[in-house]
């Protein structure tokens, strides 16, 4: 049947507006492509890297200082070779990617080599006339320098075990951060009785007294209550202490500098200058504590 063209103009109407009146089916966006992100490592890989850095460290400024000042006492003693050995294989150690029973025992020798040598050098400061006397104490065999290793062979025994982000069965943050704590606040001690056997005839020498214990104070409390407030002014405070131990080195260059034939004479002033390798101690130490920080900041609970 044909349809006059009034009738199929009024269909075409009816069927425009019909179409108008159905809702319209909303067009999808198109998928963007997410950006690649590259993948970052979990804070306890972070923070088992910066624990074997500090073991590094330690064990490096640990090597250098005993060798130097125990040639200078002539290694009369056949153990005095023990912390420069003991220090040379921690700095394998910890530089090595490869956990295992070796790397294991040799970070406990180190922390045993440390209790055995500041054994030693109470022995060394009791023998002498009159004992813990203060000029004894003063220029005696340093008492705390041994803990230095002791503290490597610590960091790495702690990097290699840090898989869970447990350590002796308790979270690894406050337990890493409390014990760079108390290791910066020793150090500091040893650096300010030797700087105050040296007169504090330079300013900067009040540095080594003043930041790292303040971020040893701070690590202490960031390890109780790690508030963003505490866990941010340690950070700020243990990195300002990284500065100070490489700052230390460039000061003690100076020193040897100041005696008489300056580097020509190297050879003597070393062993009379102060020590190049000590101050990188609280560098290492820092180390510690900012890989303490680092699992503190991302703790689940």
């Amino acid at each position: 049947m044909r349809l006059s063209l009034l009738t199929r103009g009024a269909l075409g109407a009816a069927a425009a507006l019909a179409a108008r009146a159905l809702p319209r089916r909303r067009a999808l966006p198109r998928r963007r492509a997410l950006p690649r992100r590259r993948a970052r490592p979990s804070a306890t890989a972070a923070a088992a890297q910066r624990l074997s850095a500090g073991a590094a460290t330690l064990a490096t400024s640990v090597l250098l200082d005993s060798a130097a000042e125990h040639y200078r006492g002539g290694f009369y003693n056949p153990t005095m070779y023990l912390a420069p050995v003991a220090s040379a294989l921690t700095i394998a150690a910890a530089t090595s990617s490869r956990p295992g029973p070796v790397r294991r025992g040799v970070f406990e020798l180190a922390g045993a080599t440390g209790l055995v040598g500041m054994g030693f050098h109470v022995y060394n400061v009791a023998k002498r006339t009159g004992g813990f006397r203060w000029e004894n104490v003063l220029y005696g065999a340093p008492l705390a320098a041994p803990a230095g290793i002791t503290a490597a062979g610590l960091a790495g025994l702690a990097a290699q075990s840090l898989g869970d982000g447990r350590l002796l069965g308790l979270p690894a943050g406050p337990l890493v951060a409390a014990a760079s704590a108390a290791g910066l606040a020793g150090t500091a001690a040893e650096a300010g009785l030797l700087h105050f056997r040296g007169a504090f005839h330079d300013p900067f020498m009040y540095l080594p007294v003043t930041v790292p214990p303040l971020a040893a104070v701070a690590l202490g409390i960031a390890a109780a209550l790690p508030t963003p407030l505490a866990l941010g002014a340690a950070r700020r405070l243990a990195e300002a202490t990284v500065g100070v131990g490489l700052l230390g080195v460039g000061f003690h260059a100076l020193g040897v500098a100041r005696n008489m034939g300056g580097w020509r004479n190297w050879t003597q002033n070393l062993q009379v200058a102060p020590p190049l390798p000590a101050p990188p101690s609280f560098t290492g130490m820092a180390l510690v504590g900012l890989a303490g920080l680092t699992l503190l900041e991302n703790r689940d609970d």
